[in-house]
């Protein structure tokens, strides 16, 4: 393969992996926890939390419990951006070192 090709190539992957990493970033990813319902992002960035009407007058008899809910919906969520992302991005890890 010459020179010329695989910078082709690579240009090709590159432009690809913009558009998808462009469509991630626009995705919405939801996380749960008990009570608590989180809506990011695929850039990670945290748009919605809704607090369960059910749950609001045991929380706020407890504040650390809603944190710990808060925490476990987040990371449920930035866990479905990660798993996301390395699906839809994880082929081109084997591409680029098949480049090298």
């Amino acid at each position: 393969m010459n020179m010329q090709a695989i910078m082709k190539q690579a240009q090709a992957m590159q432009k690809d992996m913009m558009r998808i990493k462009n469509e991630l970033d626009s995705t919405s990813f939801e996380g749960h926890s008990s009570y608590v319902d989180v809506v990011v992002n695929g850039k990670k960035e945290v748009l919605k939390v809704t607090i369960s009407e059910d749950a609001k007058e045991v929380i706020l008899d407890d504040v650390s419990l809603l944190e710990d809910m808060i925490l476990v919906a987040v990371n449920d969520a930035f866990k479905k951006v990660d798993e996301e992302t390395s699906k839809k991005m994880g082929k081109y890890s084997s591409m680029m070192s098949g480049l090298m």
